[in-house]
């Protein structure tokens, strides 16, 4: 085993590797994955000096705790959170340089919900279909990261950023949708298509990497039955049985047969990424992306 490695010392609820997804395969049935908060992905990589097509990890609310086994740069951005090296308190949103065989522990996350890790050189886990990212739903990628995994480390090919903080969105306290009707809101009564867009609604703790599942008013159906299964693309607002909606995120289905009464704006998904539970969400009906 190369020095150029990461070990996990603490894998925290769900810690996955990600990079910019495998867009591009759902014909074959493979969803796109990828970095939910894409933009906070992609500062973490900046800020070490990785292209924008490089791995980090991805943590889900308790973060985690790794020890490289060769000095490296790293940045931890998204939900924020603390960051120490073998216990000293270090900058989160900030490059920091973590010598060999010390601890870097990212800590639970102050607000929101997914923390990004980037470390110089990149995560270098084998690709599956062009992408080093972990998918949930199909289970291609690397499995979620376990206490004791070993993950190799790319060279690094660049400087780090030279910044002290690099600003970053606060995750919201009420999470705003903006989504274009249809494809199918007409499987709907005009009183549900008006509550989907005027009522409120909170996320449910039952949200995933595949969608972002809402509590609040039901949708009734105008039509019974159910439609062939139909293409899905992320931001579909789809709506089960039960009458409440789900936003797919990179781990979504590539079909489904349920009714979408909406797609959200791509825009919106990466604070999305970042709404804990019991976030109040709008959805504001606009009529052009």
């Amino acid at each position: 085993m190369t020095d150029r490695a990461l070990a996990v010392v603490r894998a925290g609820a769900l810690t996955t590797v990600q990079d910019r997804g495998r867009p591009g395969h759902a014909h074959l049935g493979v969803p796109r994955s990828g970095a939910l908060d894409a933009r906070a992905a992609a500062l973490v990589l900046r800020l070490v000096g990785c292209p924008p097509d490089a791995a980090v990890l991805e943590t889900t609310l308790t973060g985690c705790a790794v020890r490289p086994r060769c000095a490296v740069t790293v940045a931890v951005g998204g939900a924020p959170c603390p960051v120490t090296v073998d216990g000293r308190p270090v900058p989160w949103g900030a490059p920091v340089d973590v010598p060999a065989g010390a601890l870097l522990n990212v800590g639970a996350a102050d607000s929101g919900v997914r923390s990004y890790v980037a470390v110089s050189g990149g995560v270098l886990v084998e690709p599956v279909l062009g992408s080093r990212s972990t998918d949930l739903l199909s289970g291609l990628g690397p499995p979620p990261l376990t206490d004791g995994t070993v993950l190799p480390l790319g060279r690094p090919r660049g400087q780090h950023a030279r910044v002290d903080v690099a600003p970053q969105p606060a995750p919201p306290a009420e999470l705003v949708l903006r989504v274009t009707p249809g494809p199918r809101a007409d499987w709907f009564t005009p009183e549900a298509v008006r509550t989907f867009t005027s009522r409120a609604y909170r996320v449910s703790p039952a949200s995933n990497r595949i969608g972002l599942r809402m509590d609040g008013p039901a949708l009734r159906r105008a039509r019974p039955g159910e439609l062939p299964s139909e293409g899905m693309v992320l931001g579909a607002v789809q709506v089960p049985p039960d009458g409440r909606p789900v936003v797919f995120l990179a781990d979504h289905p590539t079909t489904g047969g349920y009714p979408v009464i909406g797609v959200v704006r791509a825009a919106d998904l990466p604070a999305a990424a970042q709404t804990p539970p019991e976030t109040p969400v709008r959805f504001v009906a606009v009529h052009s992306r």
